[in-house]
């Protein structure tokens, strides 16, 4: 698979997006990011030190009804690379991972279908390794390098998850990661705030939880998850 190594850019989605007219499988790297962003549009912190890398995969065959199968392995490659190193990482419905209670990367999918399948994907991953993580999210975010109390070799971790995120996993391997199964959680819906208990994944991504006495689906586009 052909590598695109970049210094510093502003989005390696977005150089990846650039390249689609190629019609070639590539992964686009950075050693910083002027303009990264998460879900929803949110900027993603991107300082020298953490691993910033996008995947551009064509596909011959891919339903689109199985496009969930592509966020879940993002999600359990980033999991894969980080217990290579013995951590202990926890998916965060739909595709963010913790360590130690902390969110540890941002993943950004983007795909483009073609009548009821999938042409190609844009799948964007920024992993904290040992870069410095802005004052105002010490709370709510962590690096490989704050949570291990060490540094970690940057260029390594990031041939990890190239070749992990190479990947499509089954859904069982997304599942027996997840980490807040049974537990109570808040569904946000806009300004609403609905109470639940969090049961289980579908097969196409749907979150189901109990909501007074009764098992109903969320899409992710619907709803997000925060924990009680």
């Amino acid at each position: 698979m052909k590598r695109i190594d970049l210094k510093e850019t502003t989005s390696t989605n977005e150089v990846a997006k650039s390249l689609r007219e190629r019609g070639e499988n590539l992964v686009v790297t950075a050693l910083r990011q002027t303009g990264g962003k998460g879900t929803k549009g949110r900027s993603f912190s991107s300082a020298a030190g953490g691993v910033y890398l996008t995947r551009l995969t064509f596909y011959e065959n891919f339903p689109a009804a199985d496009a969930f199968l592509i966020m879940a392995s993002a999600s359990v490659a980033v999991c894969r690379t980080l217990e290579k190193y013995g951590f202990e990482a926890e998916i965060k419905w739909p595709n963010d991972v913790y360590v130690h209670g902390k969110k540890i990367c941002g993943i950004l999918i983007e795909n483009t279908f073609s009548g009821n399948k999938i042409s190609c994907s844009v799948v964007g991953i920024g992993l904290n390794v040992n870069n410095e993580l802005p004052p105002e999210l010490s709370e709510t975010a962590i690096s490989m390098r704050s949570a291990a109390g060490k540094v970690f070799d940057r260029e390594e971790t990031e041939n990890v998850l190239i070749e992990e995120s190479g990947k499509i996993s089954p859904m069982e391997e997304y599942r027996k990661r997840i980490g807040f199964l049974g537990r109570p959680v808040l569904l946000l819906s806009g300004e609403r705030k609905i109470p639940a208990r969090a049961v289980d994944v579908d097969e196409r991504g749907g979150l189901l939880a109990e909501v007074g006495g009764e098992i109903k689906r969320f899409a992710a586009a619907e709803v997000s998850l925060r924990f009680e």
